[in-house]
């Protein structure tokens, strides 16, 4: 399977969009399947600047919420131990 960069699927979006020509003749002459380049105009549209973010990289948006889940399971893990510590010391007061 083709990867494609970023500078490329923008480029490719601005041929389509802006000199609106019928997106299945811009995919035949970029060599795209037209699905594709179809795909590329949702998220292009959807995300604007986050679109296309590349290997590895997360949109904002998915940066966040993963640094929120990861915040959240820390939380949990340390309110948990402080349960146990809880019980540990309540037992030695008796």
């Amino acid at each position: 399977m083709k990867r494609y960069d970023k500078q490329f699927k923008e480029e490719a979006i601005q041929v389509g969009v802006n000199q609106k020509r019928p997106v299945a003749a811009v995919a035949r002459e970029l060599g795209v399947h037209h699905t594709t380049l179809h795909g590329w105009i949702s998220q292009y549209k959807e995300h604007k600047g986050d679109a296309f973010p590349g290997s590895g990289n997360l949109k904002s948006n998915d940066k966040e919420i993963k640094q929120l889940k990861k915040r959240i399971a820390d939380l949990e893990e340390e309110n948990a131990i402080l349960k146990k510590a809880a019980v540990i010391f309540a037992k030695h007061q008796k």
